[in-house]
């Protein structure tokens, strides 16, 4: 998969990081150290690391992904990044 989504809370700088829903690359998200997990309330599982957004975005750049855009929605961030194939 070429794209990937992270977000965060603004407000819990030392994480968690949303890395992936349940559709992303397995293989991706252990180089992430992310693990499917589900919250309550939630009807969706989703990919989390306990590492800070930071951390994320340097392991993907390792991992020749670059950010393409972010944004900032309430207290959420989002970081879009590509991966050229």
């Amino acid at each position: 998969m070429p794209y990937v989504l992270i977000s965060t809370q603004i407000r819990l700088e030392c994480g968690p990081t949303i890395c992936g829903d349940e559709s992303s690359d397995p293989e991706l998200m252990a180089e992430l150290g992310a693990v499917l997990t589900k919250q309550v309330g939630n009807n969706f599982k989703e990919y989390r690391s306990e590492e800070t957004a930071r951390v994320i975005l340097n392991r993907l750049e390792k991992l020749d992904y670059r950010v393409i855009t972010s944004c900032g929605m309430g207290q959420t961030i989002i970081w879009t990044l590509h991966k050229q194939l």
